[in-house]
């Protein structure tokens, strides 16, 4: 299936799509801009990045689980007074978080802080993903819907931390946090008041276990696939910054990574009019594949000390970035239960959030033992495992997308 330019026009346009549209980028943009802004919030404040830090991944750890949990209840209850009691919580703990850090409160209390925060952050990625499914049909249509997602959200992570960046260099520090905050509670609370979602109504479900949507066999397979793109990735987010610091200039780093977003934003668009491989079970495999591949060869232009071809090899794997985010939202709707695709989704942000933590994780003890470039060997090498693991799993992720 490939998708048109008018696809994409036709989905945006779809009735009922402007206010939920709209609400939903404001909503969305400050997913990648709040945990960065508040690093450096904590950072200026404390003067530690390992305090920084430390709140930073304990926002994340909530957001990771928060993604699941919110999931599940919109699935079950609807998404619209699910998104409206989050919002508000989300906003007090927002508050309780700017608090600890102006007062500054013991560790353990602002992380705790920090992980609420993250835990109530509206997990409106899901929530705007799942509600395509009911605006347009499938089809053409839906994939350009789920194509814009992508790109969108591809989007914020490449304007958010800028405007973040911009905002803490302000007199308060904290401008970026509160700025964060006030457009996620404005946009969610205007998409969960939009018609279309107030009408939603859930799905029957067709049984619920413990694990909910993850028991089932082509979502732990889709979910492997996350993990593995979160894992590239972070390891991609530490070893291009270290490279470009061991090269005396450390404003390259942010500009690379910036650079290898657009190129996923441009090659987005261009992939979802001619998808290879066309069959969704093969093309999971082989993007995942593919990206690992191409890191490695970031690894051996690194080793060759050249920074061109490091360029180019990491322009080149950026363009895989939102064909296989896009790719998630499509196989979700074969492989999720019926009534549980927000709660699908959510497992599959959550591997990603966790496989980057892990890349990032990862790929600076490489950097500290054998040097920047390294990162790329561990980020590429995961890839290509994943992706034969992938490979081995894809008939669990064959079929035909449900009505779900």
């Amino acid at each position: 299936m490939s998708v048109s330019l008018a696809d994409y026009r036709a989905a945006v346009r779809a009735p009922g799509a402007t206010v939920p549209v709209l609400t939903s980028a404001v909503g969305r943009f400050p997913v990648a801009m709040f945990s960065f802004a508040t690093l450096l919030y904590v950072q200026r404040e404390s003067g530690s990045f390992a305090v920084a830090g430390a709140v930073s991944a304990g926002s994340l750890v909530g957001v990771a689980l928060g993604s699941v949990l919110q999931g599940r209840l919109m699935d079950r209850r609807g998404p619209s007074g699910v998104l409206l009691t989050v919002a508000t919580l989300f906003a007090l703990g927002a508050g309780g978080l700017v608090a600890a850090i102006e007062t500054r409160a013991a560790l353990p209390v602002v992380v705790a802080v920090a992980l609420f925060t993250g835990l109530t952050m509206p997990a409106m990625p899901g929530a705007s993903r799942a509600l395509w499914e009911r605006l347009v049909p499938t089809g053409p249509r839906r994939e350009a819907a789920y194509s814009y997602e992508a790109i969108s959200l591809e989007v914020f992570f490449i304007l958010g931390p800028g405007v973040a960046a911009l905002l803490a260099s302000t007199p308060w520090s904290g401008t970026g946090t509160a700025t964060a905050v006030v457009a996620t509670v404005v946009g969610t609370v205007g998409f969960a008041l939009s018609g279309p979602v107030r009408g939603s109504r859930p799905l029957p479900s067709t049984g619920a276990s413990l694990w909910g949507a993850i028991a089932s066999p082509g979502m732990r397979t889709i979910a492997l696939a996350g993990l593995g793109f979160g894992l590239v990735v972070g390891a991609v987010e530490v070893g291009v910054p270290a490279v470009a610091a061991d090269r005396g200039e450390p404003w390259l780093g942010g500009a690379l990574l910036s650079a290898w977003s657009v190129t996923s934003v441009l090659v987005g668009v261009l992939y979802g009019m001619r998808p290879w491989p066309r069959a969704l079970h093969l093309r999971m495999p082989v993007l995942v594949a593919g990206f690992g591949v191409l890191v490695l060869a970031m690894w051996l232009a690194g080793a060759a000390g050249s920074l061109l071809l490091l360029v180019i090899a990491m322009l080149a794997a950026g363009g895989l970035i939102t064909p296989q985010t896009t790719g998630h939202s499509l196989v979700i709707e074969i492989v999720a239960p019926r009534g549980a695709a927000t709660e699908a989704f959510g497992w599959v942000v959550t591997a990603i959030t966790v496989g980057a933590a892990v890349g990032q994780s990862l790929a600076g003890l490489v950097v500290e033992a054998a040097g920047a470039s390294a990162a790329f060997l561990a980020g590429g090498a995961a890839g290509v495992v994943v992706g034969a693991v992938l490979w081995a799993r894809r008939r669990t992720i064959e079929g035909t997308p449900s009505a779900a």
